[in-house]
């Protein structure tokens, strides 16, 4: 049985919402959608014989796959960006 004092005592505020992972849920959420627009899409492309915007849509497909599914891609570019510009950490 718990004494009257341990139930006194203040016990600690929950942590908050758990994130760790999120991203990889959200990556392995969202790849299957993300493969199946591209699909048909680039397919529709090639059905109505529109090579160029065929070609320029899957430029814009894969940077866009780039960017969302390698990891740390964005931290990277962004470091690298204000290295190049002289812009340092503090």
């Amino acid at each position: 049985m718990l004494s009257v004092m341990d139930l006194a005592q203040p016990s600690a505020p929950p942590a908050g919402v758990n994130t760790e992972g999120l991203a990889d849920f959200l990556r392995k959420f969202f790849a299957p959608l993300f493969l199946v627009v591209v699909s048909v899409v680039a397919l529709f492309f090639l059905f109505t014989r529109e090579i160029t915007r065929f070609v320029q849509f899957i430029i814009l497909a894969v940077a866009i796959g780039v960017i969302f599914y390698v990891p740390n891609i964005i931290e990277v570019t962004a470091k690298a960006i204000a290295g190049a510009l002289g812009i340092t950490g503090g």
